[in-house]
């Protein structure tokens, strides 16, 4: 690493770019960390201990005659241990913090970042402290529970909850995992950029759909590619399709010039709770990349989304959960307004799966919360600090 710009608002790091930093060789297997050189990460041995990304890029052709689309691709992100991309993310912010020796990792979440910090919190031997609504989920709050965190719910929303966890990172000196905060997470999340170019044998696909909630998961796409190109290995970016909930749609409203007021905006009305975001942390960032690249933002309906977790089980054997099938919907979306040919190399971002929990949530391991003296009060009551 080299150092850092800033795009659009969001932080940027930087290498000496140059065709050596990509491997030369094709393994049949491989994991995230085949980037290392591309990564913020010094010498010496990966310590986070489950294996990361190297998720499979599907041809599907049963879902291919479906839409009929011959060169339509699925990047399969639900092969993580946590069923989804945000285990990239969690995994480099992990493995920074045990090299510096830091014992509890925080994050806020609307579900799957927060399992997976969990998870891999409790895989590499670290606390997680976790921070969500009063809405998310109850099935995802066990499985945070069930894999020994703590999880705060934050009454006033999903957003105040990124702000306390923010605020506790700092106050207490723990790892910020918080998805466009962070500028790790990004490089982490970028490698699927990597992944796909070289599972296409080396070559730069036209379009990428992908879910946006808070947006690092396009963003991280868009940086990726742009380093494919400034490594000399790739001469253009794909165009880059973000698609949201029709209930939640922030970045579409923004994207079409017609900003939407917060009471048009209901992230309890769509079963994509994963992209549900009403203040998404890197907006500017995603609508500069879709902008940059000459791609389109798009909103998708509720019975679009059910279908595409539908079709994706039937015609490609991939489960989904409703916001990663959101990607499905908003290329049958983007179909529909030309913004896509059907002729074109596409691939389709399928973030994450639906998770169930073996049981309720441990009690003992959830509290209500306001403010930092609330959290270090239940921390300091259950012997945490």
């Amino acid at each position: 690493m080299t150092g850092s710009a800033v795009v659009a608002g969001c932080e940027w790091l930087e290498y000496d770019y140059g065709p050596a930093l990509l491997p030369q060789d094709r393994p049949a297997s491989f994991t995230m960390w085949r980037y290392r050189d591309l990564l913020p990460l010094p010498d010496g041995e990966v310590r986070y201990p489950l294996p990361i990304g190297g998720t499979p890029l599907l041809p599907a052709p049963a879902l291919r005659r479906t839409v009929a689309a011959p060169r339509l691709w699925l990047k399969d992100e639900t092969r993580n241990p946590t069923t989804s991309n945000k285990d990239r993310a969690t995994a480099l912010v992990i493995e920074d913090g045990l090299r510096r020796g830091i014992d509890t990792i925080t994050t806020a979440s609307t579900g799957n970042a927060a399992i997976s910090t969990a998870f891999g919190a409790a895989a590499a031997g670290l606390r997680a402290v976790i921070f969500v609504s009063l809405g998310c989920r109850p099935e995802k709050v066990a499985m945070m529970t069930q894999a020994g965190a703590w999880v705060f719910q934050v009454p006033a929303g999903y957003a105040a909850a990124t702000d306390l966890s923010r605020d506790a990172a700092r106050a207490f000196g723990w790892l910020d995992r918080n998805t466009g905060a962070n500028p790790v997470t990004l490089e982490a999340k970028k490698t699927v950029a990597l992944e796909v170019w070289e599972q296409l044998g080396r070559v730069v696909p036209d379009v990428v759909v992908a879910p946006v909630g808070d947006g690092p998961t396009l963003v991280a796409l868009d940086k990726g590619f742009d380093e494919l190109v400034r490594c000399g290995l790739a001469s253009r970016r794909p165009r880059l399709i973000g698609v949201q909930a029709e209930h939640c749609q922030p970045l579409v409203q923004a994207w079409l010039g017609t900003p939407a007021a917060p009471e048009e905006l209901d992230p309890a009305a769509t079963a994509a709770d994963g992209i549900a975001v009403l203040r998404p942390a890197i907006g500017e960032a995603v609508l500069d990349a879709v902008r940059r690249d000459g791609g389109a933002m798009v909103a998708v309906a509720e019975d679009a989304l059910a279908d595409a977790v539908g079709t994706l089980a039937r015609r490609a054997g991939v489960g989904a959960e409703a916001a990663g099938a959101s990607a499905l919907a908003g290329l049958e979306a983007a179909l529909a307004q030309g913004l896509v040919d059907r002729t074109e190399t596409v691939v389709l971002l399928v973030t994450g799966r639906g998770k169930a929990a073996t049981g309720p949530a441990d009690p003992r391991r959830v509290a209500i919360v306001e403010s930092l003296d609330d959290v270090s009060r239940v921390l300091a009551d259950e012997g945490a600090r």
